[in-house]
């Protein structure tokens, strides 16, 4: 028999809107790098060049190139005093720019002589070649990514400056496998994950893990049907506040949202392409509204065949690239297969049908 839906459902834009009401990013805080991975960089100081001054590239022989013009096998230079050997990484010595490796000088003789001449730089890394003067490790609003780390390493620092959301992940029992795609994904998109599970799935058990507000986003995972097992949303409403339950989002429409305290809450139904949908448009907004993250980046590629779309519906499109267009794999009814294989989603709007072949659509790429 078909689920009961409520009688009404809220639009999406609305209830996105009354959900991050009075939302604004948490407080930076200093993390080493590998908690670092991943969070929302903060403002962060700029860098002093790297390597500070002219190092050796490459094993071989200092010199200056000025010195060795027109030199060569057949006009070689005699040398009145031996060669600076360097190793790569040491410091170029005063006065020198190049380096030559050891078949370029020869020893055999009773003075050295060079056989090759070479251009300022040959075998140098100059000064602030890896990181110039005044740039960062990542700017503010980016999420740190693993190459921001290199740098971090090279230039000597050993902490970051991020935002870091705490967010509180409940599952309701019996939706352990949902509850934990939620706290995976959040923990790839640079969330702090507190997991806990309910004693039971009656309402008075929910409330209790609910905890005791001390999160920036909380989420539970299961009981937000209508009836019987809307018992997640009965639990909300008695410790706080339900702002909608019953969203126009498809899949995901038993969705609910409200407050618990200044805490902002989301209900996700157990199911996961019910919950990826939920954590999509409602939790995934609200997470970067507290990490200060940029907006996020959109590729723009025509569709391979058409969308279509019920009115009144937020819709959650999965998208396979494939020659540079958009194939549509699901449209409101996600299949795990179809969620495994999605390289980027959308969604259609309310108010919209859909889209006709060919046409230019932007697709997120990633959950996280």
């Amino acid at each position: 028999m078909p689920q009961r839906l409520p009688t009404s459902l809220t639009p999406l834009d609305k209830t996105l809107d009354a959900l991050l009401q009075g939302v604004e990013p948490v407080a930076p805080v200093e993390l080493t790098l590998v908690e670092a991975l991943r969070c929302i960089a903060a403002d962060m100081p700029p860098l002093e060049a790297h390597p500070p001054r002219d190092v050796a590239a490459v094993d071989g022989y200092a010199f200056g190139a000025r010195d060795l013009v027109g030199v060569s096998s057949y006009s070689p230079l005699p040398l009145t005093t031996s060669p600076v050997w360097v190793e790569a990484g040491e410091a170029m010595p005063d006065g020198c720019d190049c380096v030559l490796d050891s078949d370029s000088v020869d020893l055999s003789g009773p003075l050295p002589q060079v056989l090759a001449e070479a251009i300022p730089g040959q075998g140098v890394r100059r000064a602030g070649g890896d990181i110039a003067a005044g740039s960062l490790v990542a700017e503010a609003g980016r999420r740190v990514l693993p190459r921001d780390l290199l740098m971090a390493r090279a230039a000597g620092i050993a902490r970051l400056n991020v935002r870091r959301p705490r967010l509180g992940v409940v599952n309701v029992p019996g939706g352990a496998v949902t509850a934990d795609l939620i706290a995976e994904s959040a923990r790839a998109a640079g969330a702090e994950i507190v997991s806990s599970t309910a004693a039971g799935r009656d309402a008075e058990s929910i409330a209790a893990a609910l905890g005791d507000g001390a999160y920036d986003l909380l989420l539970t995972v299961g009981g937000s049907g209508v009836g019987r097992t809307d018992t997640a949303v009965t639990a909300l409403a008695a410790r706080g506040e339900v702002f909608a339950h019953g969203i126009a989002l498809q899949p995901g429409r038993t969705s609910a949202v409200g407050r618990l305290g200044k805490t902002p809450v989301v209900v996700v139904p157990g199911a996961p392409d019910q919950a990826l949908a939920a954590w999509c448009t409602l939790a995934l907004p609200v997470l970067d509204r507290l990490s200060g993250r940029r907006p996020r980046e959109t590729v723009n590629l025509p569709l391979a065949r058409k969308i279509a779309s019920h009115v009144g519906l937020a819709e959650i499109v999965l998208l396979e690239r494939k020659q540079d267009m958009w194939i549509p794999l699901a449209v409101g009814e996600l299949s795990l297969d179809a969620i495994a294989r999605a390289e980027a989603w959308l969604v259609v709007l309310g108010g919209s049908e859909g889209f006709a072949a060919g046409t230019p659509v932007d697709a997120y790429m990633s959950w996280d």
